[in-house]
């Protein structure tokens, strides 16, 4: 067999297509398939595959794939509403899975799928995919290395575009997506767990549907979902890290900015300009470093490379036997924290967390 594994991808919207674009440029990932009930989406998958040179056959039923094909691993890009679900149908086939954000749209299924994944014999990753960003997985690195001192205040900024169609426009709705500070910055708590390293005990948000949407009706019903917010998370170890987001900002020069403040001084990268600042207290400062992501990266989606370096890593682990690095635990935890932001929207008071497992 070497290092070559059999793919296929269920859900091949949007995100299901970047998988796609990214099963053609990583080492030994063959794709074989695709699932999608919608005939519009297999279409575009299909002709999408020619142009990549992918061999592949398309299937309207997630079983009749699993059944005919009996893939090595599976990467699950379908609606956020149907993650639980899906997860089940692949289970008992044994394969691996790379199951993208947000893990489930509720923290009831969140915790029942990380109960199952705790007995399953492969590998169950979630698309946290953020992390491997190379800008951002170089911050995290000089963050880890304690340049700036135990880090006590962390700040993550997304000023951006609103929220894209999708097919049948179930983005729109809290009960389709999870919410917005679950369905989006599931990403964001998930990256301040990982910089800091440690677990968020309590979380106060205030946030909004001000400006998106509001002029939008289907099937009778107007969009729900939150358009801005911030959020301050208050972490074990005594950090505190804030999220702020806009998604009325499409103009914004830099679409995330991430902040790290300890004692020694400030480090902190932004997105699209790719380079990390280091401000060291003695005013010795500030130091520029550029970093570079690959061009086939760059080109084959929009997350910054990180779904090409995401995948290669969960390829890894399939062909050496090694276990997720983004477990089903960091899917949970990431749905939590967004769940929580949202009732404290909705309450508006501070939400608690327990940090243990």
């Amino acid at each position: 067999m070497g290092d070559t594994r059999t793919y296929a991808i269920i859900g091949c919207g949007m995100m299901g297509r970047e998988h796609m674009r990214n099963c053609a440029i990583v080492d030994g990932v063959e794709l074989v398939g695709i699932a999608d009930p919608d005939a519009g989406s297999r279409k575009q998958a299909l002709e999408l595959a020619k142009q990549l040179g992918h061999t592949i056959t398309g299937f309207d039923d997630t079983e009749a794939l699993m059944a005919e094909l009996k893939p090595d691993a599976v990467i699950i890009a379908s609606p956020n509403f149907t993650h639980f679900d899906v997860v089940q149908q692949i289970m008992p086939h044994g394969c691996a899975i790379l199951l993208e954000k947000p893990m489930c749209t509720s923290v009831d299924d969140a915790r029942a799928l990380h109960g199952m994944a705790e007995e399953y014999p492969m590998p169950i990753w979630v698309g946290l995919e953020y992390r491997y960003m190379p800008p951002v997985t170089r911050f995290v690195e000089r963050v880890h290395s304690g340049e700036a001192g135990a880090i006590k205040m962390l700040t993550i900024r997304e000023h951006r575009f609103p929220f894209l169609e999708k097919v049948g426009d179930w983005n729109r709705f809290n009960r389709n997506s999870g919410g917005t500070l679950v369905e989006k910055c599931c990403h964001f708590f998930d990256l301040m767990r990982h910089i800091l390293q440690d677990e968020p005990v309590r979380i106060f948000a205030s946030g909004g549907q001000d400006v998106n949407h509001l002029d939008e009706v289907y099937n009778g019903e107007v969009p729900d979902i939150l358009d801005n917010a911030l959020v301050t998370v208050d972490f074990a170890r005594g950090a505190r890290a804030s999220l702020d987001l806009c998604m009325f900002a499409e103009g914004s020069q830099q679409q995330e900015d991430i902040y790290a403040l300890g004692p020694a001084g400030k480090l902190e990268v932004a997105l699209p300009r790719a380079s990390i600042i280091w401000s060291p207290r003695d005013q010795s400062g500030p130091h520029e470093e550029a970093v570079a992501t690959p061009p086939d990266a760059l080109a084959a989606g929009d997350h910054w490379g990180a779904t090409y370096f995401q995948l290669r890593e969960f390829h890894s682990c399939l062909t050496q036997g090694s276990p997720a690095i983004i477990t089903t635990w960091d899917g949970l935890r990431s749905v939590e924290m967004g769940a929580a932001a949202q009732q404290s929207i909705a309450t508006g008071l501070p939400v608690a967390l327990d940090i243990q497992e």
